[in-house]
């Protein structure tokens, strides 16, 4: 019985030999993992507390156990740590103990922490994602029979020096009766898509070059397929951690086809016939991004976009007169988010899709395409 007790004892004893301690200049002791410091902050991870966070000058004394990754005034070096009065050592396998003063430290990282930076300086495509979907969905019955639906997508991925975004909006709604009217087919009132890819890659501190992709259709506007393929320079207004504000400029190439059955002959018997249309036009685009974290749950983003044309392009429909314009295309988004869990928020979106010379029509088509829509937010990071 006396045997297994003093075994048990040393063991006790023996348990701090094998762990890291910190000891402050109060005289208080911390027994854990050194887990990584700024220079300006300790982090040790313990048994009893978890982490623990301590400020770098109030520490009178550092003991490691295994090799931390020490920055002593720019030069790294690799050991287990001790101090000497105001003095950090470090014993290296290859050059010995290499002494500095502590006020020199700028970085420590433990083995796991060092891998883990490693392995960020070149992340896998598949990492460095945030991002989420959103869906809003509106049902009414009775007087009036409608049906909402807003969908959209978007991902960022950020490295060091270079970002990509993808994004996606579908927006449909139909009606199909209104009151004191008889009841009338279903009709589409709403039905668009948009899709665009961004591309960001730093070359300076504040400047980048970009490379983009946006894709549009919308049925009422008989528009099958507009895209505008560009790329620029752009700068960095503001690039902080809860803050960016990044202003673009460059060159695109758009092209879009608009198709539709139209009936010529007001009079029986009517005439239908099919008409297509498609134009091709270099512009210049233009524009900002801005997004502002407000506090720890809310984001706020907006997106400003012109795309002047360069170039004249004729406009026709049947039996209309052709007429040769400059056109001023562009798209201006707001957003914002707000989490109510980790993974579930709530968010608001306004979108604006401007064309200054739409196709002729009967009836005629807006210049401005705005939509307003709310709903759930399923984030995401990876």
């Amino acid at each position: 019985m006396y045997r297994n007790l003093a075994v048990g004892l040393l063991l006790l004893i023996a348990i701090p030999a094998f762990a890291d301690q910190v000891v402050l200049k109060n005289g208080d002791r911390l027994t854990g993992s050194i887990t990584k410091s700024d220079g300006k902050q300790l982090v040790i991870k313990t048994d009893y507390a978890g982490d623990i966070t301590v400020k770098f000058d109030l520490i009178q004394g550092i003991a490691s156990t295994g090799d931390l990754n020490v920055t002593l005034g720019g030069k790294t070096v690799v050991g287990p740590v001790t101090t000497n009065g105001d003095n950090v050592v470090v014993t290296t396998k290859s050059a010995g103990p290499v002494e500095a003063p502590k006020s020199s430290v700028t970085l420590v990282r433990s083995p796991a922490e060092q891998s883990a930076y490693e392995k960020s300086l070149h992340p896998s495509f598949a990492e460095g994602w945030t991002g989420g979907a959103n869906l809003g969905f509106a049902l009414t019955a009775g007087n009036s029979e409608t049906k909402n639906l807003n969908i959209g997508f978007n991902a960022v991925r950020t490295g060091f020096h270079d970002k990509l975004i993808l994004s996606e909006t579908s927006t449909y709604a139909t009606t199909s009766k209104l009151a004191l009217q008889p009841i009338s087919p279903a009709q589409t009132t709403a039905n668009s898509n948009a899709g665009a890819l961004r591309y960001d890659r730093d070359f300076a501190a504040r400047a980048f070059g970009f490379g983009s992709a946006d894709f549009f259709n919308n049925a009422l506007q008989n528009l099958d397929l507009r895209y505008i393929l560009g790329g620029g320079i752009g700068f960095h207004a503001i690039k902080t951690p809860n803050t960016t504000l990044d202003f673009l400029a460059g060159v695109n190439y758009t092209h879009e086809s608009f198709s539709d059955l139209m009936q010529t002959n007001p009079t029986p018997p009517p005439v239908t016939i099919f008409y297509n249309h498609s134009d091709s036009t270099a512009a210049l685009t233009v524009g900002d991004n801005f997004t502002h974290k407000l506090g720890k749950n809310s984001v706020f983003a907006q997106t400003f976009l012109l795309y002047p044309s360069f170039s004249q392009t004729n406009i026709a429909f049947p039996d209309a007169t052709p007429d040769d314009v400059r056109i001023l295309r562009g798209a201006f988004n707001l957003g914002f988010v707000t989490k109510l869990h980790k993974w579930l928020g709530w968010q608001v979106t306004l979108a604006d899709v401007f064309d200054d010379h739409p196709l002729a029509s009967n009836p005629p088509i807006e210049r401005n395409d705005i939509t307003l829509a709310t709903g759930l937010n399923f984030s995401f990071t990876h």
